[in-house]
């Protein structure tokens, strides 16, 4: 499947330095970043730095290294936040949209790292 980047999405714009972002953390492949309209009391978004669109966009195109830098992100942040259940944080949810079922709203892989409250479920059943 062909994918089409838009490459004057807002995410491209922060990579780009046009728009500004609270930067949480930076990798040669990846940026993490505060949401601006925050869906917890923690909520970090984590983008490659690559153009892709989607999750399995990413998995099918990225290097090896791309993957792991983006993998490791995640896993930084969540310790950055304290929130990792193993290390005694209450937890978090990661959440990645994809095309419009999924309800993608900026045509560039991102992850949201929530926390910082109880979420609830993550999709209502199906009838």
């Amino acid at each position: 499947m062909a994918y089409a980047y838009d490459p004057e999405n807002i995410f491209a714009k922060i990579l780009r330095g046009e728009i500004p972002c609270n930067k949480v953390m930076e990798t040669e492949h990846s940026l993490a970043f505060q949401d601006i309209r925050p869906q917890a009391p923690q909520h970090v978004l984590v983008i490659p730095k690559g153009p892709y669109v989607t999750f399995d966009h990413f998995g099918l195109e990225a290097s090896d290294a791309e993957k792991a830098d983006f993998v490791t992100l995640i896993g930084k942040v969540c310790a950055e936040l304290e929130v990792q259940p193993g290390e005694g944080g209450a937890g978090y949810r990661t959440i990645s949209n994809a095309g419009e079922d999924g309800v993608q709203e900026v045509p560039h892989l991102h992850v949201h790292i929530l926390a910082g409250r109880m979420l609830g479920r993550m999709v209502q059943p199906a009838d």
